[in-house]
């Protein structure tokens, strides 16, 4: 990528004449990042990354290196050809391969973002209970009514880019203080968890629930039409900006979803505990906040799964609007009805479930990972295209991590829910 500094684009763009910015100017350009950050961790991240600590201990924690690679790939692959094309992914996949390849990923995109609303709605329900001891559906329903408030405010990129900041700090400071109150984790099994590169038995649906989650093809997407909210430019794609969002985004999921699988395989795995119900997600805490952890684990489940929905809901309907050419911006008709009447399904089908809000939750995450084999492909194919990079040399290690990026998630995804759906089918059919 280096390389391609010297040489202008077929606009006459010259990225060598780009200045880098400083670090305070970073800080003001990036933002999307931030938001997907609130998005990611839900709800979903919670329960899944604890129950990967609580059921295999240290043996998953090589989890967070692909999903590094994966995720600042996906972001910065999709922003690059936002950028040197001068259109949102999903726009850019109708102007190469037509409307109906559009219309397609915006349909997968959006019933991927819509299960995992499902996990959403469970979480704040769930976070509810734990706090005020009332029914987790009432709670979800209370939450509700606050979200569509926001939803038909004024400014609402400013209001849940600062909501959500707020929100990821609060997780961030509770999770960690636990983990120095537990004595920090076992540092030599920290490490063979992080070198060997193994699965578990029966570990595989519970690895790509994980992976979906933290490096989602979904991410990078949404976050061109961010971008567009704020106001990113080409120049913003080699002064720095655009890179150290991605980064930051993915560093700071990483950073929350290992210090709650951490927690889980110092706290629960010992004691042998299978995660079920919300409760038990309130044992992470305990040794640090006793009697308190069951309130403070209650307000990281309604912040992460507030957080999520005000982000996520949207990103489903921007996305589905784009793949059909239709208003994408956050405050138009479309989106905001379009919201209120996918939360309103949501909630139907989180009512009828009998199970464990907690067991949603999770069934919910696997189910998101429908995304990333059909839009995915798609932004792969893109990539390599000659006409998609502008006339600038193409960056072959992004190019190559992308494929191989595509192709693990691929693989992931096919094997897990090849063994999962059935008894997804099931749960629901009880």
């Amino acid at each position: 990528m280096s390389n391609e500094n010297h040489v202008a684009g077929n606009d006459g763009f010259d990225p060598s004449k780009v200045q880098k910015l400083s670090f305070t100017e970073i800080l003001k350009r990036i933002g999307p990042g931030i938001i997907l950050t609130g998005v990611v961790i839900g709800p979903g991240n919670i329960t899944t990354s604890a129950m990967i600590g609580a059921n295999y201990g240290y043996g998953l924690l090589w989890l967070i290196i692909p999903i590094l690679l994966m995720g600042v790939t996906f972001m910065l692959t999709s922003y690059r050809i936002s950028m040197l094309t001068g259109m949102p992914i999903l726009h850019a996949i109708r102007h190469y391969y037509g409307g109906a390849a559009a219309g397609f990923c915006g349909i997968a995109l959006f019933l991927s973002c819509l299960f995992f609303t499902l996990g959403n709605v469970s979480g704040t329900g769930a976070g509810m209970n734990l706090i005020f001891g009332i029914n987790w559906k009432l709670g979800a329903l209370i939450m509700l009514a606050v979200l569509l408030g926001l939803y038909f405010s004024k400014g609402v990129y400013s209001k849940v880019e600062k909501g959500i900041m707020i929100c990821i700090a609060g997780m961030i400071l509770a999770f960690y203080a636990t983990l120095v109150a537990t004595g920090g984790p076992a540092w030599g099994e920290m490490g063979k968890g992080l070198v060997k590169w193994s699965l578990p038995e029966g570990s595989m649906t519970t690895a790509l629930a994980y992976i979906s989650t933290n490096a989602a093809v979904t991410a990078g997407i949404y976050g061109t039409y961010l971008g567009a909210e704020k106001k990113w430019k080409k120049e913003d794609l080699f002064n720095g900006a655009m890179k150290w969002d991605a980064v930051a985004h993915i560093v700071t999921v990483i950073l929350i979803s290992g210090a709650i699988m951490l927690v889980g395989a110092i706290v629960l795995n010992p004691q042998g505990i299978a995660i079920q119900a919300p409760a038990q997600l309130a044992e992470l805490l305990v040794p640090f906040l006793g009697g308190a952890a069951k309130y403070v684990m209650g307000i990281a489940l309604l912040g992460a799964g507030f957080s999520s929905l005000l982000g996520n809901t949207q990103r489903g309907m921007v996305l589905l609007s784009a793949g059909f050419d239709k208003d994408v911006a956050l405050e138009s008709k479309i989106i905001r009805w379009g919201c209120v009447a996918s939360l309103a399904f949501a909630c139907v089908i989180c009512f009828i479930y009998d199970g464990s809000p907690t067991q949603l939750i999770f069934i919910a995450n696997i189910a998101t990972s429908i995304a990333t084999p059909v839009a995915g492909l798609f932004i792969m194919l893109m990539f390599w295209k000659t006409e998609v990079q502008g006339g600038l040399k193409p960056p072959r290690v992004l190019q190559v991590l992308m494929t191989v990026s595509y192709c693990f998630t691929l693989l992931m995804t096919v094997s897990a829910l090849g063994n999962y759906i059935p008894k997804l089918i099931q749960s629901f059919s009880k």
